[in-house]
């Protein structure tokens, strides 16, 4: 038996949840322009792989961003204001929640297909 999977498109699956490509949560009017522009603006030929390393750069570029941020802040920049590291920190922190679920059911799908009898 073979068995074919299709490619998945995780800025389409982003945008059915209701969280951005970077992990941020949409309002409901923002979900429903994303879900249509992710479904029109991915590429078609993107594989699972490449979603996941771009999605994996922004939180990570997001962390790097709210870093400096905070050193800023503690150096008293008068330029960066509290209330902007704080929103940035909040959203680098659910862009990290939202990496770590999707890890965590990559890593429980594959165990159910690796407990799989044949």
């Amino acid at each position: 038996m073979e068995v074919k999977l299709r490619p998945f498109d995780f800025a389409q699956a982003a945008a059915r949840a209701g969280l951005s490509v970077n992990g941020t949560p949409l309002t409901n009017a923002a979900t429903r322009a994303a879900a249509a522009s992710a479904t029109a603006a991915a590429p078609v030929g993107q594989n699972f792989g490449d979603a996941m390393v771009q999605a994996l750069k922004s939180v990570s570029a997001q962390q790097h961003e709210v870093s400096r941020l905070q050193r800023e802040v503690q150096l008293d920049n008068p330029t960066v204001s509290l209330e902007e590291t704080m929103v940035a920190m909040q959203k680098a922190q659910i862009g990290f929640q939202a990496t770590l679920q999707v890890r965590n059911r990559l890593v429980s799908a594959y165990s159910e297909i690796m407990n799989m009898q044949i």
